[in-house]
């Protein structure tokens, strides 16, 4: 094949994706090799692909590729998640725009529109993936809703209520008033809010002229109150006990009731208890016995017990009541106040404690099988910070409410169905079975007398089977699949979902494999624009990153990505790293290009290229090691640098400079040879990370057969001895050497055209390599000498004393010129730094740390001023 000029990402890219999935490079099938199992988080079915994406399914895509090069059999499985809440939205907002509403349609007509819309925008995430080279197994490709899944989800269900695990009651729950369901405790966000704390008068029955102070937050649900509390031990309140009071604006008496649970601190100590809209109210109410009087409606107006403010909005009555009250001589004051805001994690507007009969699943026996595994590390977290986290909750753990009032997902398994007048029902996987169930209680039941519940249940409760469900392993518990991907290698996601997945699937594993879903957790970071801000849509400052694969090419993104992904930091990402990507493209097809430009010579190779040769093999074994363990300990980001560098630095920079021939003149066939293989395992460490444009020069190694790739090669190079390590350290002492002749070049105006002679003082420890030195460093000499001549510079490397006789090469004029230049700097500075110390204010207030420092500026400044003037001096008298 004929190599390009130019590196063009678009051809390349698509060229090779075709074929590798042509050639079924990214299947798996079990078979005697190790597995390495990687499920994909799985993206909601609607969504795009984003920047979060990006980072995610690029370090799964290392860790699989890494994997295959090592000979493992690795299966990648990728799939969409149904998001009840946001598809649910999103079909409800498009029927809206053809005039439907919801409410006007059944179910089955809801669901078919549902289908249609997963259907079209379904899967569009994952064809994007391809474009960043996701090396999934795409015939795995599954879906939270399909049938299989489905069954899974259903089976768990029903074993978990039998088991006594599941079950249903009236508790207090968070509720989402936009999209009018249930949320669990992990759904709801809290912010920091500028609020308003608002003092109301409460009448006191008993005392007429007197009044009760109450401060709130939340004004509007005063019509919702059916008692007030005070702390038995607060002093200032004990004129209230025993008396009743009159809620504002409502008229209502409710009776002043006594309870530690107080704070005398906060407002005047007197609580509004609403026992509807609040847990802590609620549970004050039941241990009390308080009436419970729910005020709003699921969407979050006003309900007809409320009595006033009915149908308006609760934010709309927080305004309009506050205004009332202060008319009706009600309102004592009203305060500034910072609290805390429960918002949706779903659609980002504030929850509503609401009364609602739900499904709930037990989690203190699932908290109890999942804690240990993570603590003793059997299951490891990258980094292991987010092990206290994960404690936290686990040992805090609440139940988890599990059904959502929506008609998007999988539908609860519950039949209900009337017996003599009373209500009850049974769980089952199909309607059959529950038939047969119902009619063990009264056998005249026929399925029309059974009723399904409404609700469905939380997404995440068929995400936390995913390891399990993607292989059957619910359905089919001892397949050949789930025996042998189970359980996975390595999960790659965002620490904002340790809860809502990372957790759960560690307490699903336990509970239906008895053992853990995967090995190592490794948790990404947020990423962030270059000022530390969150990506987002409403800010503007989230990049789309098809357009940046299009600009810089897939490779470039990744490496873009990677540069600034330390393990569960967050990612400052910069454009700029795309197009240092970009740039590393092109220096890997130049170096490529200028090899293959070479002509050969069957010759003997010379000693330069035979010492060069044997450095670069040392270094690739050094490197290898290191690179080794940073995979071994999930630091991909720093293991990229050193791959980076490797090929950058040590190839390019100088052991290609330390080979390359002279204009016109051939290389010896041994050093191609070795600087061809070299490539080759260049290439192999950098295809996990950069897959594209390492099989296209992989490619033009050498004749491939069709089907052969680059994933496939094994890169297995053994650890360096201790004579390679010796080498390569003394290679490092010589590129000193070479960087602090070019550096007196470059600091005496010398051209590198021009020959040096290099001096060593006394001995030369180094002139075994005085080839490749004289070479690097264009040196006409390298001499012995016992005293350095006049007029040469120096330096040091370790104790070895090396001079360059410069006194007729140096152009006087140019470096007068620069040193007159730095002396103006100087001068200038100095001045600066002479004012602020002649300061008497700065004097009087300025930290003795500070006057310090500026009293060092000064004497630095005027020690290098005094000796740039007298080296002027010198070169003006030459």
């Amino acid at each position: 094949m004929e190599l390009a000029s130019k590196y063009d990402p678009k051809d390349v890219e698509s060229k090779w994706y075709q074929y590798w999935l042509d050639n079924k490079l990214f299947s798996s099938k079990p078979d005697n090799r190790e597995p390495y199992t990687v499920v994909i988080p799985p993206p909601n079915v609607t969504g795009v692909l984003h920047m979060g994406h990006m980072l995610n399914n690029t370090i799964q895509d290392i860790l699989v590729r890494r994997a295959r090069m090592k000979g493992k059999n690795a299966c990648w499985v990728p799939g969409t998640d149904h998001a009840s809440i946001a598809t649910e939205a999103k079909v409800v907002n498009k029927l809206a725009e053809q005039g439907i509403k919801k409410t006007d349609i059944t179910r089955d007509q809801f669901l078919e529109h549902a289908w249609d819309w997963t259907h079209e925008h379904g899967g569009i995430i994952l064809q994007q993936l391809r474009k960043l080279g996701a090396s999934c197994d795409w015939d795995r490709t599954a879906f939270t809703m399909d049938k299989t899944r489905s069954e899974s989800v259903i089976k768990v269900f029903v074993d978990l209520y039998n088991k006594g695990l599941i079950y249903r009651g009236v508790r207090m729950v968070n509720w989402d008033p936009q999209a009018q369901t249930a949320l669990s405790d992990e759904e709801v966000v809290y912010k920091d809010e500028h609020s308003k704390l608002y003092y109301l008068r409460y009448k006191v029955v008993e005392e007429p002229n007197k009044y009760a102070i109450v401060a709130t937050t939340r004004p509007e649900t005063i019509m919702g109150d059916t008692a007030m509390c005070i702390n038995p031990n607060d002093a200032k309140n004990t004129w209230l006990k025993g008396k009743h009071v009159i809620v504002p604006l409502v008229g209502r008496e409710i009776p002043v009731i006594e309870d530690d649970y107080v704070d005398i601190e906060f407002g005047t100590g007197c609580l509004k208890v609403t026992p509807a809209h609040d847990i802590n109210d609620h549970n004050l109410g039941l241990k009390h016995g308080l009436e419970t009087i729910d005020i709003f409606n699921d969407n979050g107006t006003l309900s007809e017990a409320a009595g006033l403010y009915v149908g308006m909005d609760r934010m709309d009555v927080r305004k309009q009541i506050a205004k009332d009250l202060q008319d009706a001589g009600l309102m004592e004051k009203i305060e500034d106040y910072n609290n805390k805001v429960g918002y949706s994690e779903r659609t980002n507007v504030p929850i509503e404690p609401k009364l609602s009969t739900q499904w709930f699943l037990k989690m203190q026996h699932f908290a109890d099988i999942a804690l240990q595994p993570v603590m003793d590390d059997n299951i490891k977290f990258y980094p292991s910070k987010y092990k206290n986290t994960y404690r936290h909750w686990l040992e805090n753990i609440k139940d988890w409410c599990i059904s959502r009032q929506l008609w998007w997902g999988h539908r609860i398994p519950a039949y209900y169905f009337t017996i003599a007048g009373k209500r009850e029902y049974v769980v089952a996987e199909t309607a059959e079975k529950a038939l047969v169930e119902a009619q063990k209680r009264d056998a005249t039941l026929t399925k029309t007398d059974l009723e399904q519940d409404e609700d469905c249940l939380d997404t995440w409760f068929s995400s936390w089977l995913w390891p399990i469900s993607v292989f059957d392993g619910i359905n089919n518990p001892n397949n050949k699949e789930i025996n042998y991907y189970y359980p996975t290698s390595d999960l790659v996601t965002g620490p904002d979902i340790i809860f809502f997945w990372v957790a759960r699937m560690i307490m699903a594993g336990y509970e239906y494999r008895g053992q853990m879903p995967f090995k190592h957790v490794y948790f990404t970071g947020i990423v962030r624009d270059k000022l530390g801000r969150k990506m987002s849509k409403s800010l503007g400052n989230s990049p789309d990153p098809l357009m940046l694969i299009d600009k810089y090419g897939a490779d470039g993104v990744r490496m873009g990505m990677m540069l600034s992904a330390p393990a569960g930091n967050d990612i400052l990402f910069d454009e700029s790293l795309c197009e240092q990507g970009r740039n590393f493209n092109n220096k890997i097809w130049n170096a490529f290009r200028l090899i293959k430009g070479w002509q050969i010579a069957d010759k003997e190779q010379p000693h330069t290229n035979r010492l060069a040769t044997q450095w670069f093999e040392a270094k690739l074994r050094i490197t290898n090691k290191e690179l080794n363990d940073l995979f071994d300990k999930y630091r991909i980001s720093e293991a990229l640098m050193v791959v980076y560098r490797l090929f950058w630095d040590e190839f390019s920079s100088w052991y290609l400079e330390m080979i390359k021939p002279a204009y016109g003149v051939p290389i010896d066939k041994q050093t191609y040879e070795n600087t061809l293989l070299f490539f080759d395992i260049l290439l192999k460490m950098l295809h996990p990370f950069m897959p594209f444009i390492t099989e296209e020069l992989w490619q033009h190694t050498c004749d491939r057969k069709n089907g052969e790739s680059i994933m496939h090669e094994k890169l297995e190079i053994t650890a360096p001895s201790e004579a390679e390590n010796g080498l390569s350290a003394d290679i490092e002492l010589v590129k000193q050497i070479v960087s602090n002749v070019r550096m007196v070049r470059n600091q005496k105006n010398i051209s590198p055209k021009d020959s040096l002679v290099l001096q060593a003082i006394g001995t030369n420890n180094f002139d075994r390599y005085n080839d490749i030195i004289a070479k690097m460093a264009n040196l006409s000499s390298i001499e012995t000498v016992a005293e350095k001549a006049t007029d040469a510079a120096q330096f040091m490397i370790g104790t070895d004393e090396f001079s360059i006789p410069v006194g007729n090469l140096i152009d006087i004029e140019a470096e007068i010129a620069k040193q007159q230049a730095q002396l103006e700097h100087l001068e200038k500075f100095l001045e600066s730094v002479k004012r602020k110390l002649s300061n008497e204010k700065f004097m009087a207030h300025a930290p003795e740390a500070v006057v310090s420092l500026e009293r060092k500026k000064q004497s630095d400044s005027e020690e290098k001023i005094a000796a740039l003037k007298v080296s002027i001096a010198e070169l003006k008298n030459k």
